[in-house]
C-alpha cells in the first residue's frame, strides 16, 4: 500500500489525496507538520533530503516527491493523462504554469494569511504576490471562458494541480467573484461523487 506523508492544510498534499481518492486507490496517510521543524527528523530527510510535503512511498527504497511528478505518476493509464502526445504536452504546459506562475504566489500568499495568520508581516510581498497571482487567474479565466476543463474538455491532472489552490485562493486575499468561468469550472470538477474536500482526512 501506498504511504503518503502529508500535511492536511497543504495544496500540494490534497492534490494526491485527491487523486488517490478519485482513482479508489487506498493509502496510508503519515501526517508531517512542516511548521513544526522537529517533524523534519533524520529518518524523514533520509526519505525526501529536501523536507517537503507531499512524499509518495511506493514501495521500500522507492519514493517520489514534487506534487506533480506524483500526478503524473498515479495518473498513468487512466482517464486522468490522456493518450494523445499533443494532449499529453498540453497537460505538462499547464503542471509547469501551475508551479511556476499560479502556486508561488497564489498558495504562498495563502500560506501567510491564513496558515501562519502573519499578513502584517507579510504586508509589502503580499502586494506582489496578489499582482502576479492575479496575472495567473487571469490566464486561467481566458483559457476556461472557452473550455470546461483544461486539455481536451475532460478532468486530467492539469485540473487536479490548479484547482489545489485555486479554489482557496480567497484565503490568500485573492477575490474569486471577478472570475465567472474559473467558478464554473469549480462546479465542473467538484460534481464529481469522488470528489474530496481539502479539510477531509
Amino acid at each position: 500500500m501506498y504511504k503518503l506523508y502529508d500535511f492536511l492544510p497543504s495544496g500540494n498534499s490534497y492534490k494526491i489525496r485527491l487523486l488517490l481518492n478519485l482513482l479508489d486507490i487506498p493509502f496510508e496517510k503519515i501526517d508531517v507538520n512542516i511548521l513544526a521543524r522537529k517533524t523534519r527528523t533524520p529518518e524523514f530527510l533520509k526519505k525526501n533530503p529536501n523536507g517537503k510535503i507531499p512524499l509518495l512511498e511506493i514501495a521500500s527504497n522507492k519514493l517520489l516527491a514534487e506534487s506533480n511528478a506524483i500526478l503524473y505518476y498515479l495518473s498513468q493509464g487512466t482517464d486522468y493523462f490522456p493518450q494523445d502526445n499533443y494532449a499529453q504536452a498540453q497537460v505538462m504546459q499547464w503542471l509547469f504554469f501551475e508551479q511556476y506562475s499560479h502556486e508561488p504566489n497564489i498558495a504562498t500568499a495563502r500560506y501567510w494569511i491564513s496558515i501562519l495568520q502573519q499578513p502584517e508581516q507579510h504586508k509589502e510581498q503580499l502586494k506582489h504576490k496578489h499582482r502576479l497571482g492575479y496575472a495567473a487567474l487571469n490566464v486561467m479565466e481566458q483559457h476556461l471562458s472557452n473550455h470546461n476543463f483544461f486539455v481536451g474538455e475532460t478532468y486530467t491532472i492539469a485540473d487536479i494541480a490548479l484547482y489545489a489552490y485555486t479554489h482557496v485562493a480567497d484565503e490568500g486575499g485573492f477575490d474569486l467573484n471577478k472570475y465567472p468561468a474559473i467558478l464554473a469550472w469549480f462546479k465542473h470538477i467538484e460534481v464529481n461523487p469522488k470528489h474530496i474536500l481539502i479539510t477531509d482526512t
